[in-house]
């Protein structure tokens, strides 16, 4: 039985948009708690208690999915993030916010590594493959444009202090979702007999799956740059107040879906490869021109407010594009060890750049912000390059 993709695209859509809502709150977890006096140090590595179980859950993850399947194993983790954030507004204390964002993040491993299973299980060709992913993961960036207008609504309202029960609507969301997934058919992989964890591993591992894991660990190392830290850049440094942080950046998620989107209607029109890296051209060619403004005119320019939500049209379509050039190229039977690995690299891109960019803003250095983000994007475009060269030497044999 083939699984219908146009059944099912809501509740996967739908998924993608929790796990997105809760794992980008930390932006504004982190700008609330500063406010309570909580070092940036201690901020930074929050998002480690969400990366680490990330990357820890993954590998065992496949065997967990493969056994109990991947419906019964998404409503798993959604039934988990419903209750944990039913939960979170009525505790007050910092080392909770630890281990809710370690609980979310072994519920998203699951649900991703599931997520991804279920599109490559049912589409073959990469570009129908990018198509689809461009389209489910464009409720990622949906995700974080809600819950920084919502939160941002409430923290600027007259019942700020109740800003944590915003989560309950995550829970009502999970509720439905569940609901849905449970009326509907899911297909699931073929089960293979496994020869254990590092036998698989190894019959996957060669220099251009390598080459690709380091270009998603950097795609992710970017994009958390922003996701995390623009509010408390915009509040921080350009100097403008909380709800107007939050906004600014919810236009970065605006951006994202836009760049998401149309890369979805006209993907099968341009070569994968070449599409990536022309979006990457654009996203070097706007820091440069934000690191001239900020040179020229003035290093608090009200400007650049409205030029980094800009990036997110560029920097939205890279981490499905290049995934499903890869994921058309692994065999059905080891997508879900595949997409475990593809879980693990972005959960440590993501823990990375935040500590970074804990010390950064912890010793105010916020005036390099663009120069930082633009060193690690240069970094990304040599990677890419080889990945792709490597790729094409592979398709030639």
């Amino acid at each position: 039985m083939t699984t219908n993709l146009n059944t099912v695209s809501l509740p996967l859509k739908l998924t993608f948009l929790i796990f997105s809502m809760v794992l980008n709150c930390m932006g504004i977890v982190i700008l609330q708690l500063s406010d309570a006096k909580i070092t940036y140090e201690k901020l930074g590595f929050l998002e480690s208690f969400k990366d680490i179980p990330i990357a820890f859950i993954s590998l065992f993850a496949v065997n967990f999915i493969s056994k109990i399947g991947t419906k019964t194993a998404l409503i798993i983790s959604l039934t988990i993030v419903g209750v944990c954030s039913s939960i979170l507004p009525f505790v007050e204390v910092f080392w909770f916010y630890k281990l809710w964002f370690a609980i979310i993040g072994a519920c998203f491993a699951i649900g991703k590594i599931c997520v991804f299973g279920i599109i490559r299980n049912n589409i073959l060709d990469e570009k129908s493959l990018a198509k689809t992913m461009n389209s489910v993961e464009a409720s990622f960036m949906i995700g974080i444009f809600v819950v920084n207008t919502g939160f941002g609504w409430l923290i600027s309202s007259k019942y700020s202090e109740f800003w944590k029960f915003g989560f309950l609507s995550i829970s009502v969301l999970s509720l439905v979702t569940i609901w849905l997934f449970s009326r509907i058919q899911i297909s699931e992989a073929q089960k293979t007999d496994t020869k254990g964890l590092m036998s698989d591993l190894s019959s996957i591992f060669n220099i251009s799956v390598v080459a690709f894991l380091a270009v998603i660990f950097f795609i992710v190392f970017i994009e958390q740059s922003f996701n995390s830290w623009l509010p408390s850049f915009y509040k921080n440094h350009l100097k403008v107040n909380s709800f107007f942080a939050l906004q600014a950046s919810s236009f970065l998620a605006l951006f994202s879906y836009a760049g998401r989107m149309a890369t979805a209607n006209i993907i099968q029109r341009f070569s994968l490869s070449k599409y990536y890296i022309v979006c990457l051209g654009f996203i070097v060619f706007v820091l440069c021109l934000i690191l001239l403004i900020q040179y020229f005119e003035s290093d608090h320019s009200k400007i650049l407010l409205y030029l980094f939500p800009v990036i997110g049209l560029f920097l939205s379509p890279l981490y499905p594009v290049i995934n499903s050039k890869m994921i058309a190229q692994i065999d059905k039977e080891k997508i879900n060890l595949f997409t475990s690995l593809i879980v693990i690299f972005s959960s440590l891109g993501s823990s990375v750049s935040s500590i970074i960019m804990a010390l950064l803003f912890g010793n105010q250095l916020l005036n390099y912000y663009p120069l930082y983000i633009l060193f690690f994007v240069v970094i990304l475009l040599v990677i890419s390059l080889i990945y792709f060269n490597l790729a094409k030497k592979k398709i030639r044999k």
